[in-house]
């Protein structure tokens, strides 16, 4: 049987139709099962290049059909993330919104619609199901966890109006024991303290990394009357007395410096979220006595949170679905369909999330790699794995691209920056020279399972930490040895790698510790701060020439930087205005003496903005996906001096994603 989840909006990448706010839809995904299994998993944007995009998953269901070689004739159930009638009540809403649509979309023709646009085929409405937001979390954490029972909580900003649920698991049936509206949201109280901040919806991981520096106890008895705890591991929050945090500062202004203050409020934040997410926890497994626990929902990924819960709890394992946010929905939509139809279908314990793209065999990588000959050398390894062994003991940080691409937010191995986990220096390039963001901001150590405990606090019960989804306490005597993965407070988020979970990251490590004693890596996602995690091979050549990596290896080939002589290969590439840019132009000043200023912008939410000077914007006026760069100055009536000059605007507007760039020929 095949079932086929998927969550997303309804517009293309390059609409606003249907504007459907992102505290309502993101996190757009397709999966795809076979009698329980998944074949093909991926999320829209490592294909459409925007973070958490909210746009109809059109390339991701292209992927997964073709990844498993069907036609979407031969689906048995296509499912959605949330139930009919509250789907149906959006597209009411929405057509109230805009009454220039003329017809009133129904939550069955909404699926239609995407099969017919982008396949060409009618989906016989009788194969569409719905399932319930916090279901679908639950159920990708539970069937997948391998446990005969546990306890089930799912907490996250809001679905359908519920920010949360509690379900005693016991065999193959979940029953709900309580709920938490979307009035007392956890993710909701992370989201409106992180605007004073400077940051936004998605940006929680950024805020959880900060607490560490701060002191909590500053804000403590402010942040205690945003919160209740109640008997029976219930809670009640004061989302509206947030404000008062007014009284300490102005919200901070993006770019602007952090402060102490800013430290001690993301601490408060933390430890309040933690105490919040304990008091429930711990009072449900009282109540059921299970020792068990399976987390989904975005706040499943605070880390931090998950920590404590190991060490405090009560439970003895803990299973976090490694895509808790929305995406996964996807999967535990598909799940519940699988089950509700063959009841007697065994799903496998979670071995691993390499269901997404195939970088392919040698023939396909080393043609994507030729084809940017003019800026980078590449070299087939007999031994790749030791070549980037060496290079690593040698102090450097590579882009490390296999197999298929993780599913989920984590990059655990087969789309990977990897360094040296030891010098704290480490830290410090790769947040500067190649991911460009905050200082502050932690890596992950990838450690072989089986020397987990050499290095980390583990528990008796629990020893593998598969998907990066829980901080363990780095050992007292081992801090000053992993500079570069330790955080300030002496924690880090471990990934365990075991030999049958990824055999070539495995060898990877173990190489490494060979030669230096330390059988651990660094590892960060392969991007930088304006892209998802790359996905294709061409992305791993972009992200690998617009950051400072020294080196790549994708499958057995080693690719490093060349630098080319004079402007001649630029002014090959082809230059692209992705669908979701456009640009601007806005004239100013008087009648006599007109002014213009010039700029590039996303069409999307959240999208950056770049202003452009008036020789880039009349090149980029003439791109069309086909002439090189040369060709459009020519057009634009651009000397090549002009062009020369005009070269570091498009490289770091290519650099910032806000521009595609390819090699070509003239």
């Amino acid at each position: 049987m095949w079932v086929l989840g998927f969550t997303g909006g309804l517009d293309r990448v390059h609409e606003d139709t249907h504007a459907l706010p992102y505290d309502f839809i993101h996190d757009a995904a397709v999966v795809l099962l076979r009698d329980g299994e998944v074949v093909a998993a991926i999320e829209e944007e490592r294909l459409n290049r925007i973070k958490h995009t909210n746009k109809r998953p059109h390339q991701a269901l292209r992927f997964c059909l073709e990844t498993a070689g069907i036609g979407p004739e031969q689906l048995d159930a296509v499912v959605f993330y949330a139930t009919e009638p509250y789907v149906k009540r959006v597209l009411e809403t929405l057509h109230l919104a805009d009454l220039s649509q003329t017809e009133l979309p129904t939550p069955r023709g909404m699926v239609q619609r995407l099969f017919r646009d982008e396949l060409g085929h009618e989906l016989d409405a009788a194969k569409i199901h719905f399932c319930d937001h916090h279901t679908g979390h639950a159920v990708s954490a539970y069937a997948l966890s391998g446990y005969d029972e546990a306890l089930v909580v799912t907490l996250d900003g809001q679905g359908e109006g519920i920010s949360g649920v509690v379900y005693d698991g016991r065999g193959r049936g979940m029953t709900p024991l309580h709920s938490f509206t979307e009035e007392h949201s956890l993710g909701y109280l992370y989201r409106d303290v992180i605007r004073f901040l400077g940051y936004e919806m998605f940006d929680e991981y950024k805020v959880m990394g900060m607490a560490p520096y701060g002191d909590p106890a500053r804000y403590r008895a402010l942040f205690s009357t945003f919160y209740e705890l109640l008997p029976e591991g219930d809670y009640r929050l004061h989302l509206d007395r947030v404000r008062s945090l007014f009284q300490i500062m102005p919200p901070r202004r993006k770019g602007t410096p952090f402060t102490e203050t800013h430290q001690h409020l993301a601490a408060a934040l933390q430890e309040a979220t933690e105490q919040i997410g304990l008091h429930v926890l711990t009072h449900f497994q009282k109540k059921t006595g299970h020792l068990d626990l399976c987390l989904a929902g975005g706040v499943a990924h605070n880390c931090s949170l998950n920590g404590r819960v190991l060490y405090e709890s009560g439970f003895e394992r803990l299973f976090v679905q490694p895509a808790a946010h929305d995406a996964g929905c996807a999967w535990g939509a598909a799940l519940a369909v699988q089950l509700q139809l063959v009841p007697d279908t065994v799903i496998k314990p979670l071995r691993h999330v390499f269901f997404g793209t195939d970088i392919g065999d040698d023939a396909k990588i080393e043609l994507a790699l030729q084809t940017w000959s003019d800026f980078v050398t590449i070299e087939r390894c007999d031994d790749a794995v030791g070549r980037a062994a060496d290079l690593l003991a040698d102090g450097k940080a590579i882009g490390w691209v296999q197999g298929r691409s993780e599913f989920g937010p984590r990059a655990l191995g087969n789309r990977s920056i990897l360094a040296d986990p030891r010098p704290a220096e480490n830290k410090d390039i790769i947040n500067r020279m190649v991911k460009k963001r905050e200082a502050y901001r932690p890596f992950a150590p990838s450690v072989l399972a089986e020397h987990v405990d050499d290095y980390f606090v583990t528990t008796p019960t629990q020893k593998t930490f598969p998907t990066m989804s829980v901080i363990l306490k780095v050992k007292p005597e081992k801090r000053d040895e992993l500079g570069a993965v330790t955080h300030v407070d002496g924690t880090a988020r471990v990934q365990t790698v075991e030999q049958d979970g990824n055999a070539r990251y495995w060898d990877l490590i173990k190489a490494f510790g060979d030669r230096t004693g330390v059988p651990m890596l660094l590892n960060t996602s392969y991007n930088n701060h304006a892209e998802p995690i790359i996905d294709s091979v061409d992305d791993a050549v972009v992200a690998f020439l617009t950051t400072d990596l020294n080196a790549l290896v994708v499958g057995d080939w080693l690719v490093l930087k060349k630098t080319p002589t004079g402007d001649e290969a630029w002014l090959n590439v082809v230059v692209t205005l992705p669908v979701t840019v456009k640009l601007e132009a806005e004239r100013g000043g008087g009648a006599a003496s007109p002014t213009w200023r010039y700029g590039l912008s996303f069409n999307y939410h959240h999208g950056k903005q770049a202003k452009l000077s008036a020789e880039a914007y009349r090149l980029l006026g003439e791109t069309d996906g086909r002439r090189p760069l040369a060709n459009l100055a020519a057009a634009a009536g651009l000397t090549l001096g002009a062009v020369a000059a005009v070269l570091p605007e498009i490289r770091e507007l290519w650099a910032n994603r806000m521009l595609a760039l390819r090699p070509g020929v003239i």
